[in-house]
């Protein structure tokens, strides 16, 4: 196993993990991968350190005996430091690859690091920006606003044409890309031998879970990324006024350094206390703006937790400000309606829709029995149908089902987990402030606008206009596809046996029948949705043409057969 890792700097880092592992407990799990072998090597470079691994078995026994098996793992993640905390915290978003009890465990992680001294700070804005510091800055505070693995934030005042404008710079810690991105490469190594050699460890897919977090540290170790997530989201609340994302100053940011606009305003819990702020409408308009972003734009802030929201304004007006835009979420336009169908299905208590809803959301990896699964999403579904709506923790619902789909074979898309991730720290912070928020009654709004959207003559027109596009590029590569079809037929590559020579006729009466009742069926949902949203005449009408189409539809089969 050692071989696999070549480098001294490999091997130094691996029994750094071997010993955290078996200070932690996981002294068999660590063996069972071959770790021993590089922590025991006597390269100069490497010592042994009998010593302390003999205090680290000897510790790990004790902590074996009395700490919860999710609490050692997070301990081992705060031992190994910013990666392996950045690993935990993401993966802790997956409820559908591990238990809730260490979901609950690993969002304890915090990667609070004490702050690198202003000089370290002056060299790495200066080499990233390419000038001094002064000529850009008209002051730097030496003291840092806030100080994580990653990056450290500082106030400062932007030069501008006009004077200077406060601003906050984000500055990446130097060389914290080369170390996460040489871990990230080592986790991709440990995922493989993990596979190997521990067999009930592909029930959590680890190369996946490596593979996941390899993009989502990447992005978030490139800060221009997050300047255009902040772009979007201000482009996609421009005419909310109550909702504000900072200014991207583009002259003075980088890959790893990037300067903001300061916004005004206190921490949730700060704002309540000191400024008399409401907690009622501050929890409203915190899930009125999540609920935005993922059922209206398809792009959402996927960590709102209140370290990441500002309020200002007034008790009778507040703002809310949202910050650290590093990790986010996208949806699909499809599979926000798929979305939509699984809350849908739930509220009406229909089981097997919401077995379909949560089969269509995601990928199949093996051949799923769906009666069997139909039947597992009943009993958890069932577990949540018996209390109130305002009771019910959406975000545990999601979580639950998530679960129930992976244990048979269903991939569910990391996006969809990051909208339970949200949903979750959002309807726990807000529960908080105002213990009688009612998340449902909060997103059916936005679940009959998009219903409304969905069946809306526009949305049916565009949708046939796209399938005709698709039926007239199929047409166009017929005589090709045609053409190969008949090679293969020739050289004995397809074998079709059949005396029925009706069969042409009954595909063909079958395809106009399913057009008609296509058209037929959208009229009609779209006319029932018009009188729904209050537009009678319009609905009428559209009811009216789809009963004259189905009635034309049923003649012409009668002349037909007469």
């Amino acid at each position: 196993m050692v071989a696999i890792f070549s480098t001294i700097r490999e091997l130094d880092r691996l029994r750094q993990i071997y010993v955290v592992l078996v200070r932690h407990g996981f002294a068999d799990v660590a063996r069972r991968l071959g770790l021993g072998a590089s922590a025991k090597s006597k390269t100069p470079e490497l010592p042994a350190a009998d010593n302390e691994l003999a205090l680290a078995e000897q510790r790990g026994t004790e902590e074996a005996k009395t700490n919860p098996l999710a609490e050692r793992v997070r301990l081992v993640a705060m031992d190994l430091g910013p990666t392996f905390v950045k690993l935990g915290q993401i993966v802790s978003t997956r409820a559908d690859v591990l238990p809730a009890a260490w979901i609950k465990e690993l969002k304890k992680l915090q990667d609070e690091v004490a702050p690198l001294s202003f000089e370290k700070i002056r060299e790495a804005v200066e080499a990233s920006l390419g000038s001094p510091i002064d000529t850009i800055y008209a002051s730097f505070d030496e003291k840092p606003l806030a100080a994580a693995s990653i990056a450290q934030v500082h106030r400062a005042e932007l030069k501008t044409e006009n004077g200077a404008e406060r601003v906050v710079v984000k500055v990446q810690r130097p060389a914290i890309r080369s170390t996460v991105l040489s871990d990230v490469e080592l986790l991709h190594d440990l995922a493989r031998l993990v596979e190997r050699t521990i067999a009930e460890s592909k029930t959590f897919n680890p190369t996946g879970l490596v593979e996941e977090f390899d993009r989502a540290i990447s992005a978030e170790l490139d800060f221009l990324l997050e300047a255009d997530n902040l772009g979007r989201f201000r482009k996609n609340f421009a005419d909310r006024p109550n909702v504000r994302f900072p200014v991207v100053h583009r002259a003075a940011s980088s890959k790893t350094v990037l300067t903001l606009e300061f916004l005004p305003g206190k921490k949730i819990y700060d704002a309540i206390r000191e400024d008399g702020m409401s907690g009622e409408k501050i929890a409203k308009l915190a899930v009125a703006v999540v609920i935005k972003m993922i059922f209206e734009d398809g792009f959402f802030h996927a960590d709102p937790h209140p370290g990441n929201i500002l309020i200002s304004g007034t008790p009778e007006e507040p703002v809310i400000g949202l910050i650290d835009v590093g990790m986010v979420g996208r949806l699909s336009p499809e599979n926000r309606d798929r979305f939509v169908d699984l809350l849908i299905a739930f509220s009406r208590a229909d089981h097997v829709a919401l077995a379909d809803a949560l089969y269509a959301l995601g990928t199949p990896t093996k051949r799923i029995e769906m009666r069997a699964f139909r039947a597992h999403v009943s009993l958890i579904s069932e577990r949540y149908l018996g209390r109130e709506f305002k009771d019910i923790e959406f975000a545990n619902l999601i979580a639950d089902l998530v679960n129930g789909a992976q244990k048979f074979g269903l991939e569910i898309p990391s996006d969809f987990m990051l909208v339970g991730k949200a949903l979750m720290t959002l309807e726990g912070v807000g529960k908080e402030i105002y213990p009688e928020l009612n998340i449902e009654a909060e997103i059916r709004p936005h679940v009959l606008e998009i219903l409304k959207k969905r069946y809306s003559p526009q949305r049916i027109g565009t949708e046939l206009l796209r399938g005709v596009e698709r039926l007239g590029t199929s047409t166009y590569d017929l005589p090709q596809l045609s053409r190969e079809v008949l090679d293969d037929l020739r050289l004995g590559k397809i074998v079709v046996s059949t005396n029925d020579t009706t069969l042409p006729i009954a595909l063909d009466r079958l395809g106009r029948r399913m057009f008609s009742a296509l058209i037929a069926g959208s009229l009609a949902i779209s006319g029932a949705w018009m009188r729904a949203a209050g537009d009678k005449t319009l609905g009428a009408v559209l009811l009216v043409f789809a009963a004259v189409w189905i009635l034309g539809h049923l003649g012409l089969s009668v002349l037909r057969r007469g």
